[in-house]
C-alpha cells in the first residue's frame, strides 16, 4: 500500500480516538461520580480539563509542527494522549481522573494542530479532497457513534475502559505512524509566540475556575470576584499582546472583518448552548430516569443522527443560498429544539425530550458544514489554516465556558428549589440542606438517602427529582437563550459583501475539523 494510504489510516485512527473521548465520556459521568464520591463541580471539571487544554494548545501545537517537524509532533501528542489514556484508568480519585484528562487535552492538542497539514503533506492537491472526505467521514462517524460506544464500554466493563480501549489503539497508531508516514517541516518559521500562550490558556483557566468554583463558594464572593476579575485582567492583556505581535497565535485583526466574527460567534453558541447541555441531559437520563449507560447512549442518538443526516444537505444548500441562512438558521433551530425540551415535570420520560433532540440535532448538522466556509470565505486563501483554527479553538471554549456557565444557573435553581421543598417537609432534614443540595446538584439521590432520617426516603426522593428537573429546566432555557442570541448575530454579521471582498466564493481545499461534544 503506498505511503499516503498508511497516512490517512493514521490520521483517521488518531482523529477517531480524539473526537470519540470528546463524547464518550459524558456516558461515563454518572459510574465515576457513584465511584469517587465526585460532586457535579467534579464531573463538570472532568469535561472542562479536556477540552480547555484542547482550546489553549492548538494553535500553537500547528506552529510547533511546522518548526519540530509535523509527524514528531502528532506523535508526540498521540503517545501523550494515549499515556494519559492509562493515567486515567487508573485513577482512584476525581482530582487525579481531571489532571489526566488535562494531560489528555494537551496530547490530543498535538494531534489536533497538525492532523490537516500531515494529510497535505502526502496528498498532491488533485488527490486531497479524497483524503478528506474519507477523514471527514471518519469524524462524523465518531461524533455519532460516541454516546452509544460509551454506553455498551461502560455498561459491560465499566467506566475505566472508557481510558483504556484507547491503549491498544494508540499504541499501535504511534507504532505504524513511525514506520510509515514520512516527516515534514517548514524550512524558515518565525518565532513561537508563548506571551500568547501562555496568557490565553492561564485566562482561560481563572475563568473557568471562578465559574465552576463560584457553585460552591456563590459567585459573588471575594474569592471569585478576584479570580473572575484575574481573568479579565489576563485575558485583556492577551489580546493586547496579540495586536503587538508580528507574528500572534491568534490573530485578532481578523475580527476585524464581520463575517469572520459571526462564524466565531455561531462556533461559540453552537458548542456553549448545545453540545455543553450533554453533561447534564446524561446525569438527567441515568441519575433520574434511571436508565443504564447503554440505554442513556442510544437515547442521545437522536441528536447524532439528525446532525449527521442533515451536514450533507446544508452543505448543498450552502451553494445556492447565503451562509447566513443557514449559519443563522441551524442556530435558530437548535434553539427552538432547546426551548421546546423545557417543561418536565417529576412525572416525565424521556420521550418528551425526543422532538426537541431531533430539531437540536437538525439544527447542528446546518451549522457545522457552513461554519468552518463561513470563516475561511473572507480571508485571503493563505490565512485559511489560521482561520480554521480559530474557528475551532472557539469551538472548544464554547463547551467549557458553556459548561461552567450553566452549571452556576444550575446550581443556584436546584438550591432554591429543594430549600423551598424542604420547608414544607419534615424539620429533621432542614439542617442537612447544603449536603443534600450538593447530592441532587447531580441527581445523585443514593447520597442524598445516606444522609436521610429514618421514613424520610420518599419525600427526599421526589424532592431530589424536583429539584433536579428545576435546574434542568433553567439551564435549557439559558442555552436557548444563547444559541437565539448566536443565532441572530451570525445572520447580521455573515455578509455577503465580505466574500466578495475577498475575492473568495469557494472555500479552499482544507476544512475546518468540526468538533462536537
Amino acid at each position: 500500500m503506498a505511503r499516503k494510504w498508511w497516512t490517512l489510516l493514521v490520521v483517521c485512527v488518531g482523529s477517531f480516538m480524539l473526537l470519540l473521548d470528546v463524547t464518550i465520556v459524558n456516558v461515563a459521568l454518572p459510574q465515576i461520580e457513584a465511584d469517587f464520591g465526585a460532586t457535579l463541580t467534579d464531573l463538570q471539571w472532568v469535561v472542562d480539563s479536556y477540552v480547555l487544554a484542547l482550546a489553549s494548545l492548538t494553535l500553537i501545537a500547528g506552529s510547533l509542527g511546522d518548526r519540530l517537524g509535523r509527524r514528531r509532533l502528532f506523535v508526540l501528542g498521540l503517545s501523550l494522549f494515549t499515556a494519559a489514556s492509562l493515567l486515567a484508568g487508573f485513577a482512584s480519585g476525581a482530582l487525579q481522573l481531571e489532571l489526566a484528562r488535562g494531560l489528555q487535552g494537551v496530547g490530543g492538542a498535538g494531534m489536533f494542530g497538525t492532523v490537516l497539514a500531515v494529510i497535505a503533506q502526502d496528498f498532491p492537491a488533485g488527490e486531497r479532497a479524497v483524503a478528506l472526505g474519507a477523514w471527514g467521514a471518519t469524524v462524523g462517524a465518531a461524533v455519532a457513534v460516541g454516546p452509544l460506544v460509551g454506553g455498551l464500554v461502560v455498561e459491560k466493563l465499566g467506566w475505566e475502559w472508557v481510558f483504556f480501549i484507547n491503549i491498544p489503539i494508540g499504541a499501535a497508531a504511534v507504532a505504524l505512524t513511525l514506520a510509515r508516514v514520512s516527516e515534514s517541516k517548514e524550512r524558515t518559521a518565525g518565532r513561537l509566540d508563548w506571551p500568547g500562550v501562555a496568557t490565553l490558556a492561564s485566562g482561560l483557566f481563572l475563568l473557568v475556575f471562578g465559574l465552576l468554583r463560584g457553585n460552591g463558594e456563590g459567585s459573588a464572593s471575594a474569592e471569585i470576584v478576584a479570580v473572575l476579575g484575574g481573568s479579565a485582567i489576563v485575558l485583556s492583556a492577551f489580546v493586547a499582546i496579540e495586536l503587538a505581535t508580528a507574528e500572534p497565535l491568534l490573530d485578532v485583526r481578523l475580527f476585524r472583518i464581520p463575517a469572520f466574527t459571526g462564524a466565531s460567534i455561531g462556533a461559540l453558541a453552537i458548542s456553549a448552548g448545545l453540545f455543553a447541555m450533554l453533561l447534564y441531559f446524561v446525569l438527567y437520563l441515568q441519575n433520574v430516569l434511571g436508565y443504564s449507560p447503554l440505554e442513556t447512549g442510544v437515547r442521545l442518538l437522536p441528536i447524532t443522527l439528525a446532525a449527521f443526516v442533515f451536514a450533507p444537505l446544508g452543505a448543498k444548500l450552502a451553494e445556492r443560498f447565503p451562509l447566513r441562512v443557514f449559519l443563522g438558521g441551524g442556530l435558530a433551530i437548535i434553539g427552538t429544539g432547546l426551548l421546546l425540551m423545557r417543561g418536565l415535570d417529576a412525572d416525565s420520560e424521556w420521550t418528551a425530550l425526543l422532538v426537541g433532540f431531533l430539531l437540536a440535532g437538525a439544527g447542528a448538522g446546518l451549522v457545522n458544514p457552513t461554519l468552518a466556509e463561513a470563516a475561511i470565505g473572507v480571508v485571503p486563501r493563505d490565512r485559511a489554516g489560521v482561520a480554521t483554527s480559530i474557528n475551532n479553538t472557539f469551538r472548544q471554549i464554547g463547551i467549557s465556558v458553556g459548561i461552567a456557565v450553566l452549571g452556576v444557573v444550575f446550581q443556584s435553581r436546584v438550591e432554591t428549589k429543594l430549600d423551598d421543598t424542604l420547608a414544607t417537609g419534615p424539620a429533621a432534614l432542614r439542617p442537612l440542606a447544603g449536603d443534600l443540595a450538593q447530592a441532587a446538584a447531580s441527581g445523585n439521590t443514593g447520597a442524598m438517602l445516606a444522609h436521610a432520617p429514618d421514613g424520610t426516603d420518599g419525600f427526599l426522593m421526589l424532592a431530589s427529582r424536583e429539584a433536579f428537573i428545576s435546574g434542568l429546566n433553567g439551564i435549557l432555557l439559558v442555552a436557548a437563550a444563547i444559541a437565539f442570541a448566536g443565532a441572530v448575530l451570525a445572520f447580521v454579521l455573515v455578509r455577503l459583501r465580505d466574500f466578495r471582498e475577498q475575492d473568495l466564493e469557494h472555500a479552499p481545499e482544507e476544512p475546518a475539523m468540526e468538533l462536537a461534544a
